[in-house]
């Protein structure tokens, strides 16, 4: 569908990329990765013909259509959400208000005898059959089926998009291209704006997606799940490999020892190839032949290796001052924005060792919550702090406040204390500032680049709290796994928000779902949480059929049978009323019990942990028990 051809673009400090090709066809899903600055972003607006090539050709097969999403984007403020993506298929709004046209010429016209009339009425046939063929009647249903997938509810779709953040704005954005579902599709950090629910469901929408997609993603898993082929950027070329982002570092490491093996043999022949040439072109009877290796050197494609280092770093965040065994006592907890609530009487201990995943959609306030515990706004209620306690924060907004004009070292260098001074160097080269990176001033780092320097500024801070609100966005896959490595070992309390499951995988002991009037906590990691997640989801997908299929049942039934079965389900629904009042109690004298013992007692905390998720487990039964059949009940009451 799409074929790039012997492309080459030019910048003023160099090419990026010569002689290129690639082709593009319907089911190929491309995970285009490279380090930060070869070109990946380049290469889309390339692709989308929206930058133009300094050498070769894009070629798009007639009549495909083509959704390119940029991390910049424009964007009406005053349209609404609705209208704007009913708006952005030109075809389908061209052919509607020409309906609307000769609908009301054929309303208002009286010469049904006329060939013109006849025409309108032809007319309005064809116009209805393309809007079959583009699926344009389904239009309103998929708009609120993709805009719920990303995390909008019913009553965001007809605001304004001027009130949502332009987090929420690059959702739109996304939304309009999965809508009008185009035949190409190019994707620029999709998961960047949307939180882990909504990255699910993006994913399983382009596992089914059918036509040709190019995505560029730090987010490991969601290009294991999603691609198909990987194109790497290196050394000006493309490396295209058949397979997902994983099986592809391991084809890369292949292919980089055999690239090496030939680089060493190559050396060789050269530097034999320039003795023989020193050895004999002072010589008159020997400078033809010598003159001869010159040329034969000049003309030998020297091999280059692809420096991208990918090997682990030894990187901790060190405890030198223990906090108490209780580390946050968080109660009544309640913030609002003028007359917007955000949250109400939240209550949560977070004790010593505990490594706690914050987790739930954007906007319930997960960095509000933080906020209120690093005191950075004004809330009501307590949030007290254990003894000794000491926090070291990355905020999303932590890159953007380093002094611009200092370089790399010095920004480290002038918090940097005692023995930690002599780690300088080296503890910025783990963090891949090597040679003449630490001589860069901070205005002219990338935003990967100020976000590791960032990161790496708490290293040589003291606390024994961590708290980390998207660490990883702007990381590249290397920089996240040297960050969760450290974070691994880090012997204190860790407090994380992050959309990124492979990140969050293994690192956390513990979730707190935040909601509105509650923090919910889950005793196992993320993987288990999106399953269970998952899981509901298509419960409620069954109750909500079941509702359906009762509703159109009941006119056949006889009333007698009716009653019947509303007696059934109200003793079902009393039963497991008292069931979740039992396991309720129960699980708040556990969960109490919990809370006074240490985290670092591993086996009495572990027999805790599995007696609460065997309470929880018979709680989440009867509680779906109560839901369905009092929902069954609802039905049968209103029919």
């Amino acid at each position: 569908m799409v074929r790039i051809s012997a492309l080459s673009y030019h910048l003023p400090q160099g090419y990026l990329y010569k002689d290129i090709s690639l082709f593009i066809d319907r089911g190929d899903k491309i995970g285009l990765t490279g380090k930060n600055g070869v070109g990946k972003s380049t290469l889309l607006g390339l692709i989308s013909k929206q930058l133009k090539p300094t050498e070769g050709n894009v070629i798009h097969e007639k009549g495909i259509s083509l959704g390119y999403l940029t991390q910049d984007i424009e964007i009406p403020k005053d349209l609404t959400i609705r209208n704007y993506i009913e708006q952005s298929n030109k075809e389908v709004a061209g052919l509607q208000e020409r309906l609307d046209f000769v609908n009301k010429e054929l309303t208002t016209r009286t010469d049904y005898e006329s060939d013109e009339y006849s025409g309108l009425i032809e007319e309005v046939t064809e116009i209805n059959d393309r809007l079959t063929i583009l699926d344009a009647h389904a239009i309103a249903e998929r708009i609120e089926l993709v805009l719920k997938g990303l995390g909008f509810k019913q009553d965001d779709i007809d605001k304004e998009i001027g009130s949502f953040s332009g987090g929420w704005q690059m959702r739109v954005e996304l939304a309009k291209l999965l809508v009008n579902n185009p035949d190409v599709l190019l994707i620029d950090e999709p998961t960047n704006h949307l939180d882990i629910v909504s990255i699910q469901w993006l994913e399983n929408y382009l596992i089914n997606f059918k036509g040709g997609l190019v995505v560029i993603s730090h987010d490991r898993r969601f290009l294991d799940n999603v691609t198909n082929r990987t194109v790497e950027i290196a050394n000006q070329r493309l490396y295209d490999y058949k397979c997902n982002y994983s099986k592809y570092l391991v084809l890369h490491q292949e292919e980089m020892e055999r690239t090496i093996a030939a680089k060493k043999n190559q050396d060789r022949e050269i530097k034999r190839t320039e003795e023989l040439i020193n050895k004999y072109r002072a010589k008159a009877n020997k400078a033809a032949f010598a003159q001869s290796l010159i040329k034969k050197l000049e003309k030998v494609d020297r091999i280059e290796i692809d420096t991208i280092e990918r090997a682990a770093f030894n990187v901790k965040f060190t405890v030198d001052n223990p906090s108490g065994k209780r580390v946050l006592d968080i109660k009544k907890l309640s913030k609002s924005y003028g007359d917007k609530q955000i949250f109400k009487n939240l209550e949560v201990l977070l004790s010593r060792g505990e490594k706690i995943a914050l987790l739930g959609p954007n906007g319930v306030g997960k960095s509000t919550l933080i906020k209120c515990i690093t005191g950075d706004v004004d809330f009501e209620g307590t949030i007290e702090r254990g003894h000794n306690v000491s926090i070291g924060y990355f905020a999303q907004d932590s890159a953007e406040t380093l002094d611009q004009d200092k370089t790399v070292f010095e920004t480290i260098d002038a918090i940097a204390k005692g023995d930690k001074r002599k780690d300088i160097r080296s503890i910025l080269g783990a963090f891949l500032f090597s040679g003449e990176d630490v001589d860069k001033q901070v205005k002219v780092l990338s935003g990967g680049e100020r976000t590791r320097l960032a990161i790496c500024k708490l290293l040589f801070s003291d606390f024994n709290l961590l708290i980390m609100d998207e660490p990883t966005n702007h990381l590249d896959i290397q920089s996240k796994e040297i960050l969760k490595d450290a974070l691994k070992t880090y012997e204190g309390t860790l407090l994380l928000v992050s959309h990124d499951r492979d990140f969050l995988d293994g690192l956390s002991n513990k979730i707190w779902e935040i909601h509105p009037t509650s923090i919910k906590l889950h005793y196992f990691g993320v993987n288990e949480f999106l399953k269970r997640y998952e899981e509901e989801d298509i419960v409620s997908n069954e109750k909500s059929n079941a509702s359906k299929v009762t509703n159109d049942k009941l006119g056949y039934k006889e009333s007698k049978e009716q009653k019947a079965q509303i007696n059934k389900l109200e003793n079902k629904i009393k039963k497991a009323e008292q069931e979740i009042e039992i396991l309720e109690k129960e699980i708040a004298v556990k969960t109490l019990e919990l809370e006074g013992t240490n985290y670092e007692e591993h086996s009495n905390y572990q027999e805790l942990v599995s007696e609460l998720n065997k309470l929880q487990s018979n709680l989440d039964e009867n509680m779906e028990i109560w839901e369905r059949s009092s929902a069954e009940l609802e039905s049968l009451k209103n029919a």
